[in-house]
């Protein structure tokens, strides 16, 4: 990692205030301090400063060259789950792939029609024993949605044609997991009212922190109910929070629907990727 300019010029400086030759040249005791002798304008501090943000800028330039390499190196061919991921974001709705090839044909195509192509903004990939699952979504008006169905076949058939052979792939691009909280909150008087609403700014508070967990988390990231209440700990009014109940309900390909909401005991991670909360009617508040 990039040093600052400050900790570049504190090494040079202290080199140059412990060597003898130019203590005797200066007139300067070894071990000063380069601050104390010399001033800001000083030529001395202006060219070491000139010189701490020449080397700053190469070290800057090496670590975003390391960057580069890691990324490339973790999404190359490998078949690696990474590089499946890598491959379903790198989807283009509408474009077809050069022959015999992974990528796209994007020669005809301006900046704007590819980003506006790539319609696959979230994915994550599972290894279940005996195949692979990509779980994908996309936006709609900034919220995670499903692909519409042509689309969906595009994909689907986009990661035929680049997935390694024998491998069994399923694609999950379902409606977001339902969920269910039960909470009590026992409040501050002084800050919300008796229907959690702020007296100050009169919003819900509650209601917005919820929402901003379940933003924070990664796309199939895990859901811990422990820090969720963590987090309205953190919210003005909020003085003890309870999860009374958390359950979850997720589409059943069987049955083409939402199944039953089963019960969520500590943590767990959403099958199609991500959750929408089910509204916040069953908070109640307390004193």
């Amino acid at each position: 990692m990039a040093r600052t300019t400050a900790e570049i010029k504190l090494e040079i400086t202290t080199i140059f205030m412990n060597n003898g030759v130019l203590s005797s040249l200066y007139g300067f005791v070894i071990g000063d301090s380069f601050e104390a002798t010399f001033s800001n304008t000083a030529l001395e501090s202006i060219l070491f400063d000139i010189v701490a943000f020449s080397i700053f800028t190469i070290e800057t330039l090496f670590d975003i060259h390391k960057a580069e390499i890691d990324d490339k190196l973790t999404n190359q061919k490998s078949g690696r789950p990474s590089w499946y991921r890598y491959m379903a974001l790198q989807f283009q709705y509408g474009f077809a792939l050069v022959q015999d090839k992974d990528y796209f044909d994007n020669s005809a195509a301006t900046p704007e029609q590819i980003e506006a192509s790539k319609i696959v903004k979230y994915a994550a990939v599972t290894q279940p024993p005996g195949r692979l699952v990509i779980k994908i979504a996309g936006e709609v008006n900034n919220v995670l949605s499903p692909l519409p169905g042509e689309a969906l076949v595009s994909f689907i058939e986009y990661v035929e044609e680049f997935k390694w052979g024998g491998v069994d792939v399923d694609v999950i691009n379902f409606l977001p997991d339902r969920l269910y909280l039960v909470i009590q909150i026992e409040r501050d008087a002084l800050v919300l009212d008796a229907a959690g609403m702020s007296i100050l700014n009169g919003n819900f508070p509650v209601n917005d922190a919820i929402q901003q967990y379940m933003k924070e988390l990664p796309f199939d990231g895990q859901l811990v109910l422990l820090h969720l209440i963590d987090k309205l700990q953190k919210v003005p009014g909020v003085k003890i929070p309870t999860i009374l109940s958390a359950q979850s309900s997720w589409i059943d390909a069987d049955i083409g629907g939402y199944g039953p909401p089963q019960p969520i005991n500590i943590k767990t991670i959403p099958v199609s990727g991500y959750f929408e909360v089910q509204g916040f009617n069953d908070i109640s508040y307390v004193v």
